[in-house]
């Protein structure tokens, strides 16, 4: 039995306790079955192709130019799949451990609230920034937001990136009913928080760019970046779990790239304006492996695969109610 074999490492079991298994998995329709007799072949049953699997680590053990079958260019056709991201069962697992962030923040003592806000500030700061190759440490990024003191050493611009940060999630904090129908104008207007002093162009850009470890291109015409753009905020309002608009908000602003740097750290702020909208707990990223999360976006841009993305953001919501303003 191929099966056993192929998992006799992971999974050792007898025969009839994998046919049992396997069964199960039909019944349960995570798995389906193709031929029959000696050509039967178990293949997962994706009802949506951006959720199929890929294993991260042989992926990625393979040098950019070696990687069979991966994408070079945007696919518009993408935008079909942007829906059902979260099956029902995950639906409810989410809704059983969630919090309202309204009200566990409102119950807060005024001056816990103030400090517990200002920790979350300064680690989403450092941790977004440092996604973006900035080296500030997160006792530097305490001391440069708590004291407005610059770590020695270090580039003007780092600091700058830091700071912008915390702008942009106050601008969240004091427009937060805007953000629950995300425009055209609150993503600029995010980008243009974000890169203000870093001698980055705001607007549309109207170039090619490359991104650093992926044979990918992004699209190089101002009308096509625009019209994908608009299409990535239609389906973000249409969907109606908070959490699938993160996913939509954050993987498709990287994989557009419509400014010409930027991008990642616009999207993860978008992302929070919905979370915080929609009275949904914002996140961090202080506990994601860097590298791990470039990999997840790559993944996204060369095999259009959001699962190792979707995990990321699953696995931070939870770290995020477990972890502030509590």
């Amino acid at each position: 039995m191929e099966v056993e074999k192929k998992v006799a490492d992971r999974y050792p079991a007898s025969k009839p306790t994998i046919a049992r298994d396997l069964a199960l998995l039909v019944e349960r329709n995570l798995i389906k079955i193709a031929g029959k007799g000696k050509n039967t072949k178990y293949l997962p049953f994706i009802k949506n192709p951006l959720l199929r699997f890929v294993d991260l680590e042989e992926y990625f053990a393979l040098e950019v130019d070696e990687r069979n079958g991966a994408s070079t260019s945007f696919d518009f056709s993408l935008f079909e799949y942007l829906q059902d991201l979260y099956p029902e069962e995950e639906i409810k697992s989410l809704d059983r451990f969630n919090k309202s962030f309204k009200k566990e923040t409102e119950k807060l003592p005024e001056d816990i609230y103030r400090k517990e806000l200002e920790r979350f500030v300064i680690e989403l700061s450092w941790k977004s920034s440092r996604i973006e190759g900035n080296t500030y440490s997160l006792l530097d990024t305490e001391t440069l937001i708590k004291q407005s003191i610059e770590a020695k050493g270090h580039p003007k611009e780092e600091a700058i990136m830091i700071l912008n940060h915390k702008k942009a999630f106050e601008t969240i904090l004091t427009n937060r009913e805007e953000f629950k129908k995300i425009t055209f104008s609150q993503i600029t207007q995010l980008h243009n928080i974000l890169v203000k002093g870093l001698s980055i162009a705001t607007g549309l850009r109207n170039e090619a760019v490359g991104i650093t470890g992926t044979t990918y291109r992004p699209l190089g015409n101002i009308w096509q970046i625009r019209e994908a753009l608009e299409k990535a905020i239609v389906a973000i309002n249409d969907s109606s779990l908070p959490l699938e608009k993160v996913l939509i908000a954050v993987i498709f602003i990287s994989y557009i790239q419509p400014f010409t740097d930027g991008n990642k750290r616009t999207g993860r702020m978008l992302g929070n304006a919905i979370l915080i909208a929609q009275d949904w707990y914002p996140l961090s990223y202080r506990s994601v492996d860097e590298t791990v999360f470039k990999q997840a976006l790559i993944l996204f841009y060369e095999q259009h695969s959001l699962l190792y993305f979707k995990k990321i953001l699953s696995d931070q919501y939870r770290f995020a109610i477990d972890t502030y303003f509590e």
